[in-house]
């Protein structure tokens, strides 16, 4: 009881860098992940919560959010493993990426899903989110774990990691087998 698979592991590590957040509440010992997606995604979080099931209180329930905004979301329990990447992945309350990281092909699945689009034949990680260091080190993370070679493109004042045309479709190939139906509409 307690203990995460490796695949709920990797779900969480990719989580994390993207839509997902971990957060542990005044007086608790251990944090949680939270998954909350908007409802066009609902299939995508039931995707989530199945794999996370054994670690989840309840099923994924809607809310309302800001404005019209619907969401889809869930928690999981609060557990020492969840701690250890809190520990891992922020500083201050602030997410930052680990000198150490590396990931798995699952883990890069889930974190395009959660923050990756196309545009054409162009792959790219909204990862506006992090500072420009810790956009650095993920580009380095893409080349070294994966020989993906990627830039930086502005988005509005923020950047966000662009693959390289020449390697979205080596990009896609390395994940496809664990996109979901519902999400496939992202690959090239």
């Amino acid at each position: 009881m307690g203990s995460l698979t490796q695949k709920q592991k990797s779900l969480i590590i990719g989580t994390i860098l993207g839509d997902g957040y971990l957060r542990i509440i005044p007086r608790r010992k251990n944090a949680f992940l939270e998954v909350n997606h908007s409802i066009n995604q609902k299939s995508y979080v039931n995707w989530k919560y199945q794999i996370l099931s054994s670690i989840v209180k309840s099923e994924p329930k809607e809310r309302k959010g800001n404005g019209f905004r619907i969401a889809c979301r869930f928690y999981t329990k609060c557990l020492p493993e969840i701690t250890e990447l809190f520990n891992r992945f922020y500083v201050n309350r602030k997410k930052i990426i680990p000198d150490d990281l590396t990931i798995d092909n699952f883990s890069l699945a889930i974190w395009f899903m959660d923050d990756g689009s196309k545009c054409g034949n162009s792959i790219y990680l909204n990862t506006q989110q992090f500072s420009f260091k810790e956009q650095k080190k993920l580009q380095k993370l893409l080349l070294n774990q994966f020989g993906i070679k990627s830039g930086l493109n502005k988005d509005k004042i923020y950047n966000r990691i662009r693959i390289l045309k020449e390697d979205s479709v080596k990009f896609c190939n390395l994940i496809r087998k664990f996109v979901p139906e519902s999400m496939k509409y992202k690959l090239v």
